[in-house]
């Protein structure tokens, strides 16, 4: 018999908005089916590297199984509807969204941990939850051993489930996440990852695209630019010769010829990997949600946001090793190989070379990792702990951001933060000690139709103090002109 003595708690609560659906689902609308609760939250890259799984058993089981994902915010930001909207569309999330900004369902399956599975089974009893990410063979295995079951003791009886899926927006960009400048003998160029349309762009200082690379299907495929795949990347750097492409959604470090066009894969399997331990051979590495890059001569520095590691590939010998992060989450400084960090998200090296910034993103933080003397060594900046954020300026060590996720240097001095769920530009004086906004309500919008920022994911400083950020819930890459104190819209729409 497919069932326990435990009746799930209803999910059809008043007041929830729910997604992807034309009406709210109560358990009695799901019955039938091996319902499978998804407690997640968007900023959480556990709960992003659970979703291909669940997809996997979706299209494995398309009738008998349904997934509702019950989104259980962590930070304020993630409160806000319209930005879970944003997200579903952002991960391409084709299932039930119940929006639970108080958590009462969460309460009420006693879940602990982001990200948390819960199992239903079709007449209504709770079979059992997991947290964590599960292991997708073994999910898909115990969902099938599950379904027989029930189709054995007829408690499977799959009724047809109606949805109403939004529009992809039609836009130049979709979902951009990084931008930085792109070395070029002919003029200032800028690379972005157009996460959403899984490509990379190539953009000339007035905006007009030079060069798109990738088909726009999402995928792991090597080969000419037309015809390889990436899959959602977020971070990347660029050289005289090549682009490398922090490919999130395959777990993989990428590489573009810049004379041929050519991709070819680095590192990663398009499977998501174990935390980094010890040196080895870049082919043979496994890599986690890898989220943006740096280039220190032929040593390309990585974020493994899965994995909450910064890690090195050297270029010339094709060997790849940790460089900070034991792997566990958390806000520790100290020496890079005990330091705890926590989704790193953002990378910019200092004009020294000797410095690395990075937005660690889970603790609202930003921290420096020190490359040179005799061990790395890393220092937060501002961040304090997983769950303390906000939006305060002043002395650094008072201040507060939420889940930044890119930075620059300004200069020597000075960093620019993308600080994306407070919707702001940031700029940090270390000299100084002090943290203020960018833009106080005083710069001058040059655009016919005029916007806030949304949830920016990247930031890069031109040589003439021109600052471009990715505004990535609007498609579209802003360009602030300090000295002039005005901003206007440099690549995709303004209205």
């Amino acid at each position: 018999m497919l069932g326990s003595s435990v009746r799930a708690p209803e999910i059809d609560r008043p007041g929830l908005e729910w997604f992807n659906v034309p009406k709210p689902l109560s358990l009695a609308d799901l019955a039938g089916r091996l319902v499978i609760l998804d407690f997640w939250t968007f900023c959480c890259i556990n709960c992003m590297q659970v979703l291909p799984t669940l997809h996997r058993v979706e299209e494995a089981f398309p009738d008998d199984v349904v997934v509702i994902g019950v989104h259980s915010p962590k930070f304020a930001a993630e409160r806000d509807p319209a930005k879970v909207s944003a997200a579903i569309a952002r991960y391409d999330i084709r299932h039930p969204v119940v929006h639970d900004p108080e958590m009462s369902i969460w309460r009420q399956y006693a879940v602990r941990a982001w990200p948390t599975l819960v199992f239903v089974s079709p007449d209504g009893a709770v079979l059992g939850q997991a947290s964590g990410e599960p292991d997708p063979d073994r999910l898909l295995e115990v969902v099938g051993r599950l379904i027989t079951q029930g189709k054995a003791d007829g408690t499977i009886r799959p009724e047809p489930l109606s949805l109403t899926l939004g529009a992809t927006p039609i836009a130049p960009l979709l979902y951009p996440g990084k931008i930085k400048p792109l070395p070029d003998r002919s003029g200032s160029l800028w690379i972005v990852a157009d996460a959403g349309h899984h490509q990379i762009v190539v953009s000339d200082d007035d905006g007009v695209e030079i060069a798109r690379y990738g088909s726009g299907e999402a995928g792991l495929v090597d080969g000419p630019s037309d015809e390889a795949c990436f899959n959602a990347p977020q971070g990347l750097v660029g050289d005289e010769d090549a682009i490398y492409v922090a490919d999130t959604g395959n777990h993989a470090i990428r590489r573009i010829d810049r004379a041929s066009g050519e991709v070819t894969t680095l590192a990663g399997n398009g499977r998501r990997g174990p935390r980094l331990m010890q040196a080895m051979s870049a082919k043979d590495a496994i890599l986690a949600s890898v989220w943006d890059l740096e280039l220190l001569g032929d040593q390309l520095i990585f974020a493994n946001a899965g994995t909450h590691q910064l890690g090195v590939l050297d270029l010339g010998a094709m060997l790849l090793a940790p460089i900070a992060g034991t792997g566990g989450e958390n806000i520790s400084d100290g020496p890079a190989h005990e330091a705890l960090l926590a989704q790193p998200s953002g990378l910019a090296l200092h004009p020294s070379g000797r410095l690395l910034a990075f937005a660690d993103s889970e603790t609202s933080a930003v921290r420096i990792l020190a490359l040179d003397g005799d061990e790395p060594s890393v220092q937060t900046v501002i961040g304090t702990g997983l769950f303390d954020f906000g939006h305060r300026n002043g002395p650094l060590d008072e201040a507060l951001l939420q889940h930044p996720l890119g930075l620059d240097w300004l200069d020597e001095q000075r960093l620019v933060v993308a600080d994306s769920y407070n919707d702001r530009v940031r700029i940090i004086d270390l000299a100084k000690g002090q943290i203020d906004d960018l833009d106080e309500g005083d710069f001058v919008c040059e655009d016919e139709v005029c916007r806030p920022l949304g949830e920016p994911a990247g930031i890069s400083v031109a040589d003439d103090g021109r600052i471009l950020v990715s505004d990535t819930n609007n498609h579209r890459i802003v360009v602030y002109r300090p000295s002039d104190r005005a901003y206007r819209t440099l690549i995709g729409s303004a209205g």
